[in-house]
């Protein structure tokens, strides 16, 4: 069944859903809604039946429209989701879901309440690499995981608003969530951020997170750096993969390398024992062939997909819960000088029926 979509912002990102779900069959896009009419009616173009709303209210109030996206500064995602659950409208939400888990969990406990899809827009996930990430970690073919090196750096764009984790950690917290065979779900993390220029607010940064049974992942942000670069190695107990992004020729690469640890030998002592029985596995590496496909086009199809069957979509809002826990414990890793920090793992609760709109207002 297709469905009937209004885009909320026509700012940094709106454009990039307009676009995607014009071009998606499943959706048909009847409206755009952006404060600024100008800039709304540049974004749809002259030759289009698609209409222009400036305000909120009046887009969900409108009974030809199924769903929402919204796509506006993360102060004001919740106030907009919870409208649009309200005025009973299912939600897509831009990264990340909130700007804090509180009102995150507002959101997914008011959209299950109304049986209604709340999805966030974790874009990655979507792409041909990460799913095919995410099928040899459950295939079990890169054995039980060890260790996860994330590198997202480039130069800019130096926000006022948010820090560097806030800004380009969600994208590699997603990933992991969407691949890791238990999600991301670590105890706790120890992020280190610097302000070398003066903003304000930390500019480049390290996240540390144990995972369990001596796994660790470790995402290194930065908005200084000269060159871009996006890379993030996996490594297996049995093989170790490289996804180098910025490759389109071979953006993944699977190694059967790796280190094994021979305890078997008779030798007395344990420590002689691992000194002497350390072997380094040198195997063949493959790169898989990967369709080239949008990732916003998968996005917006399986965002129908979970309306029109009735369930959870891939990266649901819990999964947005899940990364909003690590970045606020990364924040208060970050006031603690780096030590430490707990990730209060997401509880969805009971919340009470607001009225449509409530909190909404300002700018996007």
């Amino acid at each position: 069944m297709t469905l009937r979509v209004g885009v909320v912002g026509a700012g940094y990102w709106g454009p990039n859903l307009v676009r995607t779900f014009r071009g998606t069959p499943e959706w048909d896009l009847v409206a755009v809604c952006d404060l600024d009419r100008e800039r709304a009616d540049r974004v749809i173009g002259d030759r289009t039946t698609v209409e222009v709303e400036t305000s909120l209210d009046a887009l969900l109030a409108r009974t030809d429209i199924d769903a929402v996206a919204v796509a506006t500064p993360a102060d004001t995602h919740c106030s907009m989701a919870l409208a649009a659950l309200e005025a009973g409208k299912h939600v897509l939400v831009e990264k990340p879901l909130a700007s804090t888990r509180a009102d995150a969990e507002r959101m997914v406990a008011r959209a299950e309440e109304l049986g209604l899809v709340l999805m966030c827009d974790h874009t990655y996930c979507y792409t041909p690499a990460v799913q095919y990430l995410r099928a040899l970690v459950q295939s079990g073919e890169l054995g039980d995981i060890l260790f996860v090196d994330s590198v997202r750096i480039n130069l800019g764009l130096v926000r006022p608003d948010v820090d560097v984790f806030w800004d380009l950690a969600p994208h590699d917290l997603s990933i992991l969530d969407f691949i890791l065979p238990n999600g991301l779900s670590p105890l706790e993390v120890s992020a280190h951020g610097s302000d070398p220029i003066g903003n304000g607010r930390s500019c480049l940064g390290y996240l540390t997170m144990p995972l369990g049974g001596g796994t660790i992942a470790n995402i290194h942000v930065n908005w200084l750096s000269p060159t871009k670069i996006r890379h993030m190695v996996i490594g297996g107990s049995r093989k170790t993969v490289v996804w180098d992004d910025l490759n389109p020729q071979q953006r993944l690469s699977v190694y059967d390398r790796g280190v094994d640890l021979d305890l078997t030998s008779d030798t007395a002592d344990a420590a002689e024992k691992r000194l002497v029985n350390v072997n380094y596995r040198l195997g063949d590496m493959h790169a898989p062939a990967l369709p080239e496909r949008e990732a916003l086009g998968v996005m917006a199809r399986e965002f129908a997909a979970a309306i029109n069957e009735g369930r959870a979509p891939l990266t649901d809002g819990h999964a947005g819960l899940r990364v909003l826990a690590v970045l606020e414990a990364a924040s208060e890793s970050q006031r603690r000088a780096g030590a430490m920090a707990p990730v209060s793992l997401p509880r969805v609760p009971q919340l009470a029926s607001s009225s449509p709109g409530a909190g909404f207002g300002g700018g996007w």
